[in-house]
């Protein structure tokens, strides 16, 4: 099959699934974008061997268009950054789905199985979207029914992304925009979980996302501090190096990172 072909493949076999009916767009981007609302709004179930073959060389082609970029790509290109005063720590404005890392985290919902809105623009979406539906299926193993308490993490592995893992937490939501000391706490041990449970699964490098901004509307700079300290403080009780990456989307995020990573405390490893 070619790939219109084998995107008509896929969107046919979970319209049947779900015992659905929609008219099959001729154009590529259209038939994509069909397929990614299908993802979207799949209930976990058993899938063929088939369609799990076509979906992930479908999946396999769109990384090819997006760009997979590595941690040495970071460090050498120019707006893409190494932070000065901390070598293991790197700064990153872009999707994060195409970081070739060890693990990448997902700002999660509580019920941890990806976004349930069709094209819905979070990155929980947008990881689900590009992993496959294997993701939300080891989600909902793992999970067993049950959610993800807000300051928690859950490790799976990443499928079709060109990480190993992905690490699943969810932060506090702040309605007023105006965080207590107690969802700060929470916020930090987001950025605990994660880290401990990469270190654990054996891995070296990790993306974070802007964890609890946006949708959950934590203030981003308080949200900044939060993280870098917290990252810090971490890798200098660490027993293994670990690199991590700050991935933004927004120029305002990027813009407060790139202050924060050239202002802030040196690691140093307190078990040297």
């Amino acid at each position: 099959m070619n790939r219109l072909e084998n995107l008509d493949y896929c969107i046919r076999y979970l319209l049947r699934q779900d015992d659905a009916h929609a008219e099959v767009p001729p154009t590529l981007e259209g038939r994509q974008r069909l397929l990614r609302a299908l993802m979207n709004v799949w209930q976990p179930q058993p899938l063929s061997g088939q369609f799990l073959q076509a979906q992930d060389a479908e999946l396999q082609a769109q990384l090819q268009d997006k760009g997979v970029v590595s941690l040495e790509e970071i460090a050498a290109s120019g707006s893409p950054k190494r932070s000065t005063r901390n070598a293991q720590l790197y700064l990153w404005q872009g999707d994060i789905t195409r970081l070739h890392v060890d693990a990448i985290v997902n700002a999660a919902n509580s019920v941890g199985l990806g976004c349930w809105h069709p094209l819905h623009a979070c990155i929980d979406n947008a990881i689900h979207s590009a992993a496959g539906l294997q993701l939300r299926q080891e989600c909902n193993r793992v999970l067993g029914g049950g959610e993800i308490a807000t300051g928690k993490a859950i490790i799976t592995p990443a499928y079709n992304l060109p990480s190993r893992y992905v690490v699943h937490t969810v932060g506090p939501i702040i309605p007023d925009g105006m965080p207590t000391q107690e969802q700060d706490e929470l916020l930090a041990a987001c950025y605990r979980h994660c880290l401990h449970l990469a270190e654990q699964a054996g891995c070296r490098s990790i993306a974070f996302c802007c964890i609890s901004t946006g949708e959950f509307h934590f203030p981003n700079r308080r949200a900044a501090e939060i993280a870098v300290t917290t990252v810090i403080r971490l890798l200098a009780a660490a027993d293994t190096p670990m690199n991590v990456v700050f991935n933004v989307f927004k120029d305002t995020d990027y813009d407060i990172y790139n202050e924060l990573l050239e202002t802030c405390p040196v690691v140093e490893h307190s078990h040297t």
